[in-house]
């Protein structure tokens, strides 16, 4: 088949790289326009678009599939749409240009997840289950008949980067695998069962870590929020980002939001243990070592989120 492929992340690069090596055609690559990166802001492409120039596919660089992109996209002729994380919504006429309509790899198994971040509110309600759904692009939000699904077991040290990037390469093969079955005439897809769950895309203030709570439903958020938007408390009235952390020991036994430097760790008290902290970034500076950053503030205890 020729298949018009749409994506802008890192996590869009495995399903590209591998329709690219398949017996189909990838004749256009849709994906959002260069992005002011850096400290200095310099105009990027997107990470799909340096792929695909380095495959030698055609690009269209848009934020919006209006009217123009749609007649561009149109006049590649693909027999599929395939959209993996472009950020975008496809509107009709463009929704059924392609005979076989617009097939979409989201990060979750839906119904659960339906949105933006379906990893990040994975993590962060303490799903222990994760997967990749393929399913019929539809108007309606991520709600299309699925034609496939595959389970992933999360890893409790799982954060939301590397858990994507781990869905990132299983749902490489299950897209080739759906595309396959779809010019092969075998391909089935089924509505979707049970209640759905919403993941909109995250804000700063998602990353904030409260202490009085458990430290499982702490580091649920802190893997969910990393690395974006970024894990964060305040201590003595300023911003710290948590880098990496993991639970701490039983004892001793800290007050919660209580941080100390026991040993060599950094531990903070929640409502039934401690997390240690591993590595931190203070406002304003580089990221360290928690215990440098804690004997920098010669203090013998502080509360977080003061």
């Amino acid at each position: 088949m020729r298949i018009v492929f749409a994506g802008t992340p890192e996590p869009a690069l495995p399903s590209l790289r591998r329709l690219a090596a398949s017996r189909h055609e990838v004749v256009g690559v849709v994906t959002r326009r260069d992005a002011p990166l850096g400290r200095k802001r310099v105009l990027t492409p997107s990470p799909v678009a340096a792929l695909a120039v380095e495959l030698g596919l055609p690009v269209l660089k848009t934020d919006r599939l209006d009217a123009a992109a749609t007649e561009t996209i149109t006049s590649w002729g693909a027999d599929l749409g395939v959209i993996v994380a472009y950020g975008g919504l496809v509107r009709e006429p463009l929704l059924s240009a392609p005979r076989h309509g617009w097939i979409n790899l989201h990060f979750s198994l839906l119904p659960a997840w339906r949105g933006a971040a379906p990893v990040q509110h994975s993590l962060m309600a303490g799903d222990r289950v994760s997967g990749v759904s393929v399913f019929q692009l539809v108007p309606e939000l991520d709600a299309g008949d699925v034609f496939a699904q595959t389970r992933h077991p999360v890893d409790r040290g799982a954060t939301a980067g590397r858990l994507l990037a781990e869905l990132a390469d299983l749902g490489a093969d299950t897209v080739s695998d759906v595309v396959d079955a779809i010019a092969d005439g075998t391909a089935t897809a089924v509505a979707q069962t049970g209640e759905p769950t919403l993941a909109p895309k995250l804000t700063l203030a998602d990353g904030l870590l409260d202490f009085a709570l458990p430290a499982d439903t702490v580091l649920d958020r802190f893997r969910g929020t990393t690395p974006e938007p970024g894990a964060h408390t305040t201590v003595a009235g300023q911003r710290l980002k948590v880098l990496s952390a993991r639970r701490g020991p039983d004892a001793p036994a800290l007050a919660p939001r209580e941080v100390r430097l026991v040993g060599k760790e950094v531990l903070v008290g929640t409502a039934d243990g401690t997390i240690s902290l591993l590595s931190v970034q203070p406002a304003g500076r580089g990221a360290m070592p928690a215990p440098d950053w804690w004997r920098g503030l010669r203090v013998d205890s502080l509360e977080a989120g003061s």
